[in-house]
């Protein structure tokens, strides 16, 4: 009896041959450039950036900070990342995979580009590490859908704030919730959560149930 043939885990997925070939190039020739790639796409998540300083990706590769310089200098000219500097020190820089960012044209005098990201930032280059996690929570932002309004609620700060008159409450700074199910909820199917009530709103199939207790206070 033969062994039984063991299927691969997983999807096969077409890769470009050149870049294989020209990825052991790259290893053979800067094996400090290959690591930080891997440390670079290990950290980009669903973004396209990872935005690190010279000094934290150093102690991540192990490196010193000259090494890491001269293997991103590599990795830009060899196409594999694309730098964009953060601020005017050049000591913390955007490292971008894959796809170059689109600028937009000058407003005001100011070109700019907008990509996402992730962050990484260390503790030992914080000014106030010393009172890392004692400090007391951020103040909330509400999340809202396009077609929702805020409605403030709930009590207001204690003496001697001077609380605006009902309705005149200026808006918060909002963050954009991405649409479910290509249908937005209108502020109407909110009001019944306004007092916190555990009142159901009725949905169709296509439509995931709201979360209970979400008002347009909530982040």
């Amino acid at each position: 009896m033969g062994l039984a043939v063991q299927k691969p885990k997983g999807h096969w997925v077409q890769t470009d041959r050149s870049s294989h070939e020209a990825w052991a190039g790259l290893t053979r020739k800067s094996p400090l450039a290959a690591q930080i790639m891997h440390l670079l796409a290990a950290r980009v998540g669903d973004h396209n950036a990872v935005v690190i300083s010279q000094g934290t990706l150093s102690k991540l590769a192990g490196a010193s900070r000259r090494g890491v310089q001269n293997a991103l200098t590599i990795l830009e000219r060899d196409r594999w990342i694309e730098l964009r500097q953060i601020g005017d020190r050049g000591t913390v820089n955007a490292h971008i995979l894959n796809d170059r960012v689109a600028w937009t044209g000058p407003r005001d005098g100011l070109r700019y580009s907008l990509f996402s990201a992730v962050v990484v930032v260390s503790e030992e280059e914080q000014p106030d590490r010393g009172d890392l996690g004692e400090k007391q929570p951020l103040r909330k932002v509400p999340r809202l859908f396009s077609d929702e309004r805020q409605l403030p609620s709930g009590d207001g700060l204690p003496p001697p704030a001077e609380p605006a008159l009902p309705g005149m409450e200026p808006d918060l700074p909002a963050l954009q919730e991405p649409e479910r199910g290509g249908k937005a909820r209108s502020i109407e199917s909110l009001l019944p959560f306004a007092s916190n009530t555990s009142i159901p709103v009725p949905v169709t199939d296509s439509e995931p149930p709201l979360e209970q207790g979400r008002t347009g206070n909530d982040a």
